[in-house]
């Protein structure tokens, strides 16, 4: 957590905007306050704070679970990992002064405008880039899951390629970009492949549902703004529709059968062992 629906929501309200918040995009960076330095990843937290200084963000999007900013010089990028969001909001208050900080906010990019974007990260996992070259970062990723090229015959060949059991598969960035535990245990359920079953293993026919499930549950989870399970992400409803992740012990919606839970991968995974036979 986050994973890529809640990644996307996070982009998408910063780059379009919401009712009582602007847009980052055309924000013009007058000063960053970094509050726990070892969240820079690069370059050192003293020349990523100068070097922001003055540049315009002139985009925003998602890739797998990055967030990138393009500028007018150089890529903010930014990794959630387990207990990070971003926001925007107000710096100045009705007399002009500055609004205080949150105990968890981390990095504090204050545009030009009377607004900043926060990067608050509870548990000091995430981290920060500023690149002038994003291949740097994201040069190993795997291929977007909803991106229109990604079709089921690119991730039947794939999966052959690999004897690995299918779920840490999945997870692992470098095969597709931005799934992680919640999603991978739900789109496993959805296409009935058991998640200790090695990826060769599946038919092409399997693969077409496997890959059908993974799009339909992402973009599900898209929908309903991704999934709120600790209070450092809330606005999400997804949870409210989980088939199997976190439900062990709770009938299998399809068949009735108790959800278990095994490890897999040194993960918590969530399966019916009827409906997903290995």
């Amino acid at each position: 957590m986050p994973e890529l629906p809640e990644v996307e929501t996070i982009i998408r309200r910063l780059r379009d905007g919401t009712s009582d918040q602007p847009s980052v995009i055309d924000q013009e960076i007058q000063s960053v306050q970094v509050t726990w330095a070892r969240i820079i990843a690069a370059p050192d937290p003293e020349t990523f704070q100068h070097a922001l200084i003055g540049k315009r963000i002139m985009d925003a999007h998602r890739r797998g679970k990055f967030l990138h900013f393009p500028l007018d010089e150089g890529h903010l990028i930014g990794h959630l990992r387990m207990s990070g969001d971003m926001r925007m909001e107000d710096r100045l208050d009705a007399q002009m002064s500055p609004l205080p900080l949150n105990p968890y906010d981390r990095v504090v990019m204050n545009f030009r405008s009377p607004h900043r974007m926060v990067f608050s990260n509870i548990r000091k996992f995430g981290r920060m880039w500023y690149l002038a070259d994003p291949s740097l970062i994201f040069g190993g990723l795997g291929p977007e899951p909803l991106a229109p090229d990604f079709s089921s015959a690119i991730l039947y060949e794939k999966l052959g390629r690999h004897t690995r059991h299918i779920k840490p598969l999945l997870m692992d960035q470098s095969f597709i970009a931005g799934l992680g535990n919640i999603y991978t245990d739900e789109a496993l359920f959805r296409a009935k492949v058991h998640p200790l079953r090695k990826s060769d293993s599946l038919s092409s026919a399997e693969a077409k549902q496997l890959h059908h499930a993974i799009q339909t549950v992402l973009k599900e989870g898209i929908r309903r703004f991704g999934a709120s399970l600790d209070w450092f992400y809330r606005g999400g409803e997804f949870q409210n529709d989980f088939n199997v992740y976190g439900q062990t012990g709770q009938p299998c919606p399809q068949c009735g059968s108790p959800i278990e839970k095994i490890i897999v991968g040194q993960r918590g995974t969530h399966y019916c062992p009827h409906c997903q036979v290995q």
